[in-house]
């Protein structure tokens, strides 16, 4: 799996929203990509529901959301709408965004649950893991987001 401080690899897909979506094009903002294993089951659903709610507390905080998991782009845009989803969804039935992040399950061949802190540089900052504890990913993410915020390198850019 990756680490902290490497360069987060690059992906493009099309988002629920028909926008494609890469990760370069993120540059320059802080992104919370997070994998999940399933659309529509149980710790899935109360894990983005959980994203889903402070979707606009994470923008402030200055990040990008976007999710991912093996199943089809329609599954994903049906889960989106089903559970009123408007950041990001990626669907990877083909598993090229997992493999590049190495959290796919090796019998089961879904994806871990697993969520990288991406900084505006592309490197990652940080990473969750919580197979079981899904409000962990959301809690952890704000603590890091919280105590390490974009402001000095919002200054340094200006």
């Amino acid at each position: 799996m990756l680490a902290i401080g490497d360069l987060a690899p690059d992906f493009v897909a099309i988002d629920c929203h028909g926008v494609p979506l890469s990760l370069s094009a993120l540059r320059g903002r802080r992104v919370v990509l997070f994998f999940f294993p399933k659309a529509f089951t149980l710790g899935c659903t109360i894990e983005n529901r959980a994203f889903r709610d402070n979707h606009q507390h994470l923008q402030e905080l200055g990040a990008e959301l976007v999710g991912v998991s093996v199943d089809t782009q329609a599954t994903q845009c049906a889960f989106a709408e089903k559970e009123d989803i408007h950041f990001s969804l990626l669907g990877d039935p083909d598993r090229v965004i997992s493999r590049a992040y190495d959290v796919l399950w090796p019998v089961l061949r879904v994806d871990r649950r697993v969520t990288f802190i991406i900084g505006p540089e592309g490197r990652i900052e940080d990473i969750i893991r919580h197979e079981v504890r899904v409000y962990r990913h959301l809690d952890d993410v704000l603590a890091y987001l919280e105590s390490h915020p974009m402001t000095a390198a919002l200054d340094t850019a200006a």
